[in-house]
């Protein structure tokens, strides 16, 4: 499936309703981004079972705000909804697909058992 672009609104039902997602923050003034795009879209072609999204950060400045984005490209993954992988910077194809294979291979069921345990004790500071 080929990378589309999202808003705000877009962005969190596309991570809601896809195991994995890879969101490429971007901007069109933006010579990095420019020279990424074409990977981006290239590597999106090889791997249909994956959502790919793409950012604009000049017109979703808000989304881009509260992801914390400070450099463009900012590369995301998620999967199972769990933030798995950032980095600002553009990548090689070779390295997107190497990210792409190591992320299939995250056990999620312990990172899953990790996070429900954070959640559990920050739950218990809060009541201390």
């Amino acid at each position: 499936m080929a990378a589309r672009n999202v808003n705000a609104a877009e962005f969190t039902s596309t991570i809601e309703k896809n195991d994995i997602v890879i969101a490429d923050f971007w901007a069109d003034w933006c010579a990095p981004c420019r020279q990424f795009g074409p990977i981006f879209e290239d590597v999106s072609e090889q791997h249909p079972d994956i959502s790919f999204i793409k950012i604009d950060t000049q017109a979703e400045r808000g989304l881009s705000a509260e992801a914390n984005i400070v450099s463009i490209p900012t590369l995301m993954i998620f999967r199972e909804q769990v933030m798995v992988f950032s980095q600002p910077g553009a990548v090689s194809a070779d390295i997107l697909n190497n990210l792409i294979t190591a992320v299939r291979s995250i056990d999620m069921a312990d990172i899953h058992r990790k996070l429900s345990k954070e959640k559990a004790a920050d739950v218990t500071e809060a009541e201390i």
